[in-house]
């Protein structure tokens, strides 16, 4: 009994955690369901968003831009681009946003599709707030 009070307790705090750090999310990225995995500044599911700009603003940039605890990122961005046949990281983002997929970031965890249930011009809008987080 006190094994199950304990988890719902834990449970709970995720809950409100997670709504607590989605707070600086834009609107979009709530109602896309984004806050689900992410958060601005620390890893949930999926990376933090700061942390996917730090690395995506340094084309040349390895893991070693980001906390390697938290991420398995071993591959330059250039050839992340070069692999998928993308000329910018807003281009291969957008895609990958879209489409979903693994590898890039962990090896075990995999984004979702987003499109057609996010319209293309939202996940634009969604990158080009996350890569603006660096610049902040």
């Amino acid at each position: 009994m006190k094994t199950i009070i304990v988890s719902m307790i834990a449970a709970a705090g995720l809950v409100m955690a997670g709504s607590v750090m989605a707070e600086d999310m834009p609107a979009l990225a709530k109602k896309s369901g984004c806050t689900a995995c992410h958060t601005i500044e620390k890893k949930l599911v999926g990376p933090a968003w700061r942390d996917v700009a730090k690395a995506y603003n340094k084309v040349g940039a390895t893991g070693t831009a980001v906390d390697p605890k938290a991420y398995q990122v071993s591959q330059k961005v250039s050839a992340i681009l070069k692999e998928h046949g993308k000329a910018t990281p807003e281009a291969w983002l957008e895609e990958k946003v879209a489409k979903g997929g693994k590898g890039d970031w962990f090896k075990s965890t995999a984004m979702i599709p987003n499109a057609p249930r996010v319209k293309a011009a939202d996940i634009k809008e969604l990158v080009d707030f996350i890569l603006g987080l660096e610049k902040k």
